[in-house]
């Protein structure tokens, strides 16, 4: 047994240097066997790119707008915002409630559902872009459908075969299963409408459904409105809870109510109940790296709201606690400051959505009427958005990028943000190389 003298000395100095290494050997670490995490698809391309000397290399892989000369692009009102908010003598960096802006929180609603819509029974928070925004609608349906009788197992979250590929990881990530519906056809890069009505017309009853709102990632295809009723409707008459993705909102067609159709016909006229969205203003204001996003579930009543409300909260608070403060008073700005909100709406979104629209005509031109492609690239402007499915395969994404330093994802999508008019032409020259 130890002596008090000897309990007072420490231990290190009590054991001879060949015993304290060999203890220490005797412990192996809990990551020992921890397995190397797969590169993101995205960011793996990015890192190609940046280590490429090559001065002409493309980087066609990020979704992020650059503007003429391939650079990050401040929108002017998001300038004028943010000068207006630091030089207020009330502008602080103190905590966000749990919600972020209330005012947000309004005009977040009424900017997808418009200004007359009966917005009462929606409740919504802000939170961190679109990721963090399905995080925490996932992270709800987890804990609510797992507690609810009405539900004897947990249904699982149905994604389009081609989609954002996080969506997949978040939902594994909150704990839920996913399934792939039918939506692009690689044969026509198109939408595969047949197949994906059948498929919903044989769901069970209370499936969860995502969909992209508008300028779907990564193949660009969007439905028609016709089939966006078809769709609302027989989605209806199952019973399933839709769930809505918007990034783009106003980046597609330059108009923002244009681009909200989906999202207001299947709760303004459909009368889907129980829809949720996870909103982003990360692409249509430019606020990349302020996380500025936004959650909302329709609700019954005000009773049921305010409890859904309070779940959404809790989930939240574990999570992240609250959302960017600077980002988010931002965006409150261009929402509710006139000039500023005109100048957004009626300059900044247009000149980025009409510079992405010229992009595709002319990609399309070189490749069909300079270069006397023996494809059709009709897809490049029938498609919307930032995003391009090209129909490239693998090996020719491959040869783009070793051959040519013309960076994209291996599945043939391409950001027509990273195209301009200083390297189109060599963009299309390497497409038809690896093409022909």
């Amino acid at each position: 047994m130890f002596s008090k003298a000897m309990a007072r000395i420490p231990l290190r100095r009590l054991m001879r240097p060949s015993q304290f290494k060999h203890s220490r050997c005797a412990f192996s670490s809990i990551f020992a066997k921890m397995a190397m995490a797969p590169k993101d698809p995205i960011l793996g391309i990015q890192e190609l790119f940046v280590a490429d000397p090559n001065p002409n290399k493309v980087s066609l892989g990020i979704g992020a707008y650059r503007d003429d000369d391939g650079k990050p692009w401040i929108l002017p009102s998001v300038r004028k915002a943010e000068a207006k908010l630091i030089a207020s003598p009330d502008y602080d960096h103190e905590y966000f409630p749990i919600v972020g802006s209330p005012k947000l929180c309004v005009e977040a609603k009424k900017l997808m559902y418009g200004d007359n819509a009966s917005l009462d029974e929606m409740v919504a928070l802000q939170s961190l872009s679109g990721t963090g925004s399905l995080r925490v609608l996932f992270g709800f349906i987890k804990q609510q459908w797992l507690h609810s009788s009405s539900f004897s197992e947990l249904p699982p979250i149905m994604v389009p075969n081609q989609t954002w590929g996080n969506h997949r990881t978040i939902a594994e990530h909150a704990g839920l299963k996913w399934v792939n519906y039918p939506y692009h056809n690689k044969e026509t890069n198109g939408l595969d409408f047949e197949n994906m009505m059948t498929t919903f017309k044989n769901v069970p009853e209370n499936a969860i459904v995502l969909l992209h709102s508008v300028a779907h990632n990564p193949t660009g295809v969007d439905p028609t409105k016709e089939q966006w009723k078809e769709m609302c409707d027989v989605l209806a008459k199952r019973g399933c809870t839709v769930m809505f993705d918007s990034a783009y909102q106003g980046f597609a067609t330059g108009d923002c109510d244009a681009d909200a159709f989906a999202p207001r016909y299947f709760r303004n006229e459909g009368k889907l109940k129980n829809m949720m969205l996870a909103q982003s203003f990360a692409k249509n204001m430019g606020l990349y790296g302020q996380r500025v996003g936004f959650v909302s579930v329709d609700c019954n009543s005000k009773d049921e709201g305010d409890r859904v409300l309070s779940q959404l909260k809790m989930i939240a608070r574990a999570m992240y606690s609250n959302p960017s403060t600077h980002g988010g008073k931002i965006a409150e700005m261009l929402l509710t400051d006139p000039e500023l909100r005109k100048e957004w709406v009626d300059g900044d979104i247009k000149t980025m959505s009409n510079r992405i629209i010229s992009m595709r005509k002319s990609l399309r031109e070189i490749l069909e009427n300079k270069l006397q492609s023996a494809h059709s690239w009709k897809h490049v402007t029938d498609q919307i958005g930032m995003f391009c499915f090209t129909g490239l395969d693998e090996a020719q994404c491959d040869e783009l990028m070793k051959e040519h330093s013309i960076y994209l994802t291996r599945n043939g999508r391409i950001s027509i943000a990273g195209l301009n008019t200083k390297n189109v032409e060599r963009v299309a020259n390497a497409i038809h190389e690896v093409s022909r």
